[in-house]
């Protein structure tokens, strides 16, 4: 996986998170995407409809990046 300064973390939109109220998965590139995708069931301290609306936003990304996701939602 790619590493992200803290700078550049911060300089991030709250839309290019998976869970953006908490800041947590950053999807601004493939390899972000994928490591999204294979944490994803060890988020902590979010509410199932954030849980939902993550997916959501992951599998958009993926899309965008060309990351095939086999998971099922």
């Amino acid at each position: 996986m790619t590493k992200i300064t803290t700078k550049a973390r911060g300089a991030l939109s709250t839309r290019e998170f998976a869970f953006p109220a908490q800041r947590k998965e950053p999807l601004e590139n493939a390899s972000h995407v994928r490591n999204a995708v294979a944490r994803f069931d060890q988020v902590t301290g979010v509410t199932d409809a954030e849980r939902v609306a993550a997916w959501q936003r992951i599998l958009r990304a993926a899309k965008t990046y060309g990351v095939t996701v086999d998971r099922a939602d």
